[in-house]
């Protein structure tokens, strides 16, 4: 039956030959074109319109439309008179797409330099913590035998940090300059041989001494690891980078406090106490990391292995457009550093909170002990592992969060005030579990002001002044390692109690807590004024 057309009227269309088509109509019109090759009603013959439809969607592209499309997406070929001999055009349109810049991930490559750079730093550092508070483990047996007061154990704990303090500032610029590879390593295999020498002192004037050189060959470790971490992380990414460096300080006594108990109930091996033998076996593995570290940890990003080249280049730039602005907003020189009024503000800081850390680390096995005497060292060991173990994760969540909001006062001062309030309250918990909560309190809040307070130097500081500048704030930090065991030690002698001194420790806090809360509102602030 034949279809009636008079009613439809079409509009003709002027097509595009297609490719390889010998006629305007070989290929049928894309949709959305301007203009339609599809026949139109305009007096409603629907069974013409629709047959047009039809024809159009089982038609669909044809081969050499499509063809057209994918030719318009490819590069165009090279001219024949720039190929070399050989070389086809395709093979130069792939090796200008291989040299084209490559953009990495941005959290891929954080998240390999934290699983690269992290874990290996954090070793190191759980060496280093370990050599400098197991005297307080080796005290519960070596007091006795050498006998020592808790004065004088106090001086012992402290005195360390007299030699960390003098050599810090120029430990850390040698390391600016040398790289943190050598000088690393050198820190390593000195403070690991005299570790292991402090096992064999026989008096406590040669315990003064060995201890005094012992943080004299280690100083410069810490500061000189912050800074180093400056190299490879952005402002934003640092105070979780650093916390989780940090983790090490509660890892420490993890491993090293059930460790130690161990060692000191069952080592008595050829007639040597077992305090010796504890110093000894956990002042060897320095030497061997130091060795290690020469080889395996890279200077800066330039030379890392397990980065890309296009890794290298993402991470450099970002770097240096951040020193940029640093410099742009402030430039402090290396010697404006050691007189810049914020670095010294960080630094009592650092003080007042390192005075609370260093005597919860050194004298809580005497305060477990002094609940019962029935406690065995290993038991001992067991029992100051648990507020460690509660700190650990609270101290990566803090700092994550730090890092998220881009905020540091509050993220340190308030744990800061919680650890304060734990501490002073000790006194009246004369029984293991009080004791125990309250010590995990102070753990969990003590460990949790580091990540965001010590990313606040590199926040204005870059290069030499950086180096000096965080050497200072952890310079006057760790006198605070000194002052807090020493004066715990002190009172103890005359009250015959820790809990006096702890609660000394405690109000320590409550005064960092304020100073960070001082701080100006802005991270960056106005930090170039000098006094």
């Amino acid at each position: 039956m034949a279809r009636d057309t008079r009613s439809a009227k079409t509009v003709p269309h002027k097509h595009s030959v297609c490719h390889n088509s010998k006629a305007a109509s070989a290929c049928p019109p894309i949709s959305g074109e301007k203009k339609s090759g599809v026949t139109r009603t305009e007096t409603g013959n629907w069974g013409s319109f629709l047959a047009g439809i039809q024809s159009y969607l089982t038609a669909g592209l044809c081969r050499h439309r499509v063809s057209a499309i994918l030719m318009r997406l490819r590069p165009a070929m090279p001219a024949a008179g720039t190929l070399r001999s050989g070389q086809t055009g395709t093979e130069v349109i792939v090796a200008k797409e291989a040299d084209s810049p490559v953009v990495p991930s941005e959290g891929k490559t954080i998240h390999k330099l934290r699983m690269r750079i992290i874990p290996f730093v954090f070793v190191l550092y759980i060496i280093s913590f370990l050599d400098r508070i197991n005297i307080g483990f080796a005290a519960l047996t070596m007091n006795k035998e050498l006998v020592i007061s808790s004065r004088q154990f106090g001086l012992v704990a402290g005195i360390f940090f007299l030699g960390y303090f003098l050599f810090e500032i120029p430990s850390n610029l040698l390391l600016h300059k040398l790289g943190a590879r050598i000088w690393i390593a050198r820190i390593l295999i000195t403070w690991g041989i005299l570790a292991t020498l402090t096992g064999f002192v026989h008096s406590v004037s040669q315990l003064y001494a060995v201890r005094f050189l012992l943080g004299l060959a280690e100083a410069g470790y810490f500061p000189g690891i912050a800074l180093y971490l400056t190299y490879w992380f952005r402002q934003r990414d640092q105070a979780q980078a650093i916390a989780l460096f940090l983790t090490g300080i509660p890892v420490t006594s993890i491993l090293g406090a059930p460790v130690s108990g161990f060692i000191l109930d069952h080592a008595h091996w050829l007639s040597i106490s077992s305090w010796r033998w504890l110093l000894i076996l956990e002042g060897i593995p320095a030497v061997v990391c130091g060795v290690l570290t020469y080889f395996l940890l890279p200077n800066r990003p330039a030379e890392a292995k397990f980065l890309n080249q296009g890794e290298k280049n993402w991470i450099t730039a970002e770097l240096a457009r951040e020193e940029r602005e640093k410099l742009a907003s402030h430039k402090i020189s290396a010697l404006q550093a050691l007189t810049n009024k914020r670095i010294w503000h960080l630094g009592l800081i650092g003080f007042t909170l390192n005075t609370g850390m260093y005597t919860l680390n050194f004298w809580m096995p005497q305060l477990a002990k002094s609940l019962s005497s029935g406690y065995s060292n290993s038991l001992i060991g067991l029992l100051v592992m648990i507020p460690h173990l509660v700190g650990l994760p609270v101290m990566v969540m803090v700092s994550r969060s730090s890092d998220r909001k881009q905020e540091r006062r509050f993220h340190a001062a308030i744990p800061a005030i919680v650890a304060g309030i734990a501490l002073a309250s000790l006194g009246g918990t004369p029984s293991i579990f009080p004791t125990i909560l309250l010590l995990s309190f102070a753990a969990l809040g003590i460990y949790s002001v580091y990540g965001p307070f010590y990313s606040l130097p590199g926040d204005f500081l870059t290069g030499f002044a950086a180096a000096s500048g965080i050497a200072v704030v952890s310079s006057v930090a760790n006198l605070g390692g000194f002052a807090g065991p020493y004066a715990i030690g002190w009172i103890k002698e005359r009250t015959g109690s820790l809990y006096g001194g702890l609660a000394v420790a405690g109000v320590s806090l409550f005064a960092s807590a304020t100073l960070m809360l001082l701080l100006p509102r802005g991270a960056r602030g106005n930090p170039s004024e000098n006094g």
